[in-house]
């Protein structure tokens, strides 16, 4: 196929990061928008980067774009887009996001549905066929007597100055579920944010790594998974595998290319990996185990068990206690960096709490001198409470809730 565009989503406030994976992936990267980015590339590439990417949310290819002012231009461009070169006969399609700035068309509902008839009907016209196939189509009985569900095309709609760009999803499922882990504990971070995280903070494998609350161990996984070049797509599928566009040979061969950079067996003179974690509760660590167990199933090429899970060995460097946050310290004489995601208090429901937490955090300076810590809260008066003032702040999300990236050196 001809150069394909292609446009990776992502946290408001991680396009950088993505970007830069994206060229380190030798992907051309066309430009940078408000939490997508957008790059050039060919099947291999697309590839590359639903397995490769860390820290974008979703990969989408772009059909078309062109000029809409009203809805009938609307209808042409959508209708003369080949959607046949992507979409199989006898699969779905649903246009699941609109997203309209500084244009004519404001709608969204609307624009939902003009898109939609017309990619259907240019669907129909191709494949000799009434209608597109619907979930509601598939019977009960159907469904009892193994008949597969019903397989949808994700389509997403951006138009920024009356400039409209259709775009198929080819994630599925979004990147952040990497396959590890099943469990989140009680205020879970995205593993695409941790990822983020992790890359803005400036951290390299080179330096001892300690989240004081590591929940579940998100950040820390994510951080062993950098650590030993483990690509966070290999445990899953990826609904480009669905389009015509697919091809096994190339996926294969880039998954194999991906699997042959992993080598946990490498001796500590090769390869310093010093990642440690903690929190206060129990049952928090133990999640954070089981995830561990699960994400060594997936370099091992096993199937996943989900559940509480105790790891028969951890070849990935994790060290894991349960410790409150004013109790640890640094395990090791050269500086590092802390990376965390303390209480929320939006999240866990107790502002005064998570309040509270991040007025005992400053004793952090005492524990980790010399270190630096990196952290993501929703409340923009953190400072106030830490005692001190950040070296960098930036906006960034986790999911749904705006959030701020936070930076302080630790003297």
């Amino acid at each position: 196929m001809e150069t394909i565009t292609a446009v990776a989503l992502c946290a408001v406030g991680a396009e950088k990061v993505v970007s830069n994976e994206l060229r380190k992936l030798s992907l051309k990267v066309d430009e940078s928008l408000y939490g997508r980015v957008r790059f050039k590339t060919n099947t291999a590439g697309l590839y590359y980067a639903l397995i490769g990417l860390r820290c974008a949310d979703r990969v989408l290819l772009e059909i078309t774009q062109f000029k809409a002012a009203d809805f009938d231009e609307l209808f042409e461009g959508a209708s003369s887009a080949a959607w046949e070169q992507f979409v199989p006969k006898g699969m779905g399609l649903k246009v699941a996001k609109v997203r309209t700035n500084r244009s004519q068309l404001k709608a969204e509902t609307s624009i939902q549905a003009v898109v939609h008839k017309a990619a259907a009907k240019r669907l129909c016209d191709k494949y000799k066929t009434n209608r597109l196939p619907e979930p509601a189509m598939i019977s009960r009985q159907d469904q009892l007597q193994g008949v597969k569900p019903l397989k949808i095309a994700e389509v997403r709609v951006y138009i920024e100055k009356d400039v409209v760009s259709l775009l198929l999803d080819l994630s599925g499922e979004p990147l952040f579920k990497r396959g590890y882990r099943s469990e989140g504990g009680a205020a879970p971070l995205r593993e695409t944010t941790a990822a983020s995280m992790l890359l803005l903070s400036g951290w390299k494998r080179k330096f001892p790594l300690y989240d004081p609350f590591c929940g579940s161990g998100t950040v820390l996984i994510e951080a062993a998974m950098y650590a030993w070049d483990i690509a966070p797509g290999l445990g899953r599928r990826f609904a480009l595998e669905d389009m015509l566009i697919a091809d096994k040979k190339i996926e294969q061969a880039v998954r194999e290319e991906y699997r042959a950079k992993i080598d946990v067996s490498r001796s500590n003179n090769d390869r310093l990996v010093r990642i440690n974690g903690s929190d206060e509760d129990l049952r928090s660590v133990s999640i954070a185990e089981s995830n561990i167990a699960r994400l060594c199933d997936i370099i091992e090429g096993r199937s996943v068990l989900r559940g509480i899970r105790t790891a028969n060995s951890n070849p990935l460097g994790l060290e894991l206690k349960v410790l409150p946050m004013s109790n640890t310290k640094a395990p090791y004489q050269d500086a590092g960096f802390i990376v965390t995601n303390p209480p929320y208090g939006k999240r866990l429901g107790d502002q005064l709490q998570a309040e509270k937490a991040y007025q005992q955090m400053a004793g952090l300076s005492r524990q980790f001198p010399g270190w630096k810590l990196a952290l993501i809260s929703d409340h923009s008066g953190f400072e106030s409470f830490f005692g001190k003032k950040a070296d960098s702040c930036r906006e960034i999300s986790n999911g749904a809730i705006p959030s701020y990236f936070y930076c302080f050196e630790l003297n």
